[in-house]
């Protein structure tokens, strides 16, 4: 049975959103993870965020809907937010996974909060920290205590990330309104609302890893 359109933008944003992470965070934890420990942890995560996305596109094609049409509409937009947020250290990467990535996943968590139970729960299970939270806090903490002058760089960095993040959520709503449809039905039909509540949610995610 084919699925509303709104709800198969959802899911085909979001197995983009988890191919690209896995495809950044493998990138990122061999060309900047500054150990062999701080490797495996990322590429950890890179593959749990691969088996996120091997469930969306599995359930976008039990839904009637090819996996590949689905994400195409989104490619342009994630890649080119990827483009312009290349860390260019490991700290960076670290800000970037955890604030970036943190701040898209809100959104989509927000826009499937009134959907059928079984794509709900489909979305809070690809949208789990998997302990992306702790690893990235430890690390950027970490990195402060050593060299207190970086914090300043890194909360610039974190402020460009979240315009970029934010710059991009919008392109994707004005071109999908079947997906901003849902921000709707879910009672966020003020969008800038919206974006003020994923605003907070970045302001304590800063706030854990000290910047």
């Amino acid at each position: 049975m084919k699925e509303s359109p709104g709800v198969v933008d959802l899911l085909g944003v979001l197995a983009y959103a988890e191919l690209s992470a896995y495809a950044r965070m493998t990138e990122d934890a061999v060309t900047l993870a500054p150990s062999l420990a701080d490797r495996a942890a990322l590429s950890e995560l890179a593959v749990t965020e691969y088996a996120h996305f091997r469930l969306l596109r599995n359930r976008l094609a039990d839904l009637g809907a090819d996996p590949d049409e689905a994400m195409s509409p989104f490619v342009e937009a994630l890649d080119a937010w990827h483009t312009l947020t290349r860390p260019s250290d490991w700290l960076q990467a670290l800000v970037k996974t955890y604030v970036g990535d943190g701040i898209a996943l809100d959104f989509y968590r927000e826009a499937a909060r009134h959907l059928d139970p079984s794509i709900a729960e489909l979305v809070d299970e690809v949208l789990v920290d998997e302990g992306r939270s702790q690893f990235a806090v430890e690390r950027v903490r970490a990195g402060i205590e050593a060299e207190p002058a970086v914090a300043a760089r890194l909360a610039l960095w974190a402020r460009r990330l979240v315009g970029e993040a934010l710059s991009q959520g919008q392109q994707v709503a004005s071109v999908r309104p079947e997906l901003a449809r849902l921000l709707v039905e879910s009672g966020r039909a003020d969008i800038s609302r919206l974006f003020a509540t994923l605003q907070e949610a970045h302001g304590k995610r800063m706030a854990a890893m000290g910047l």
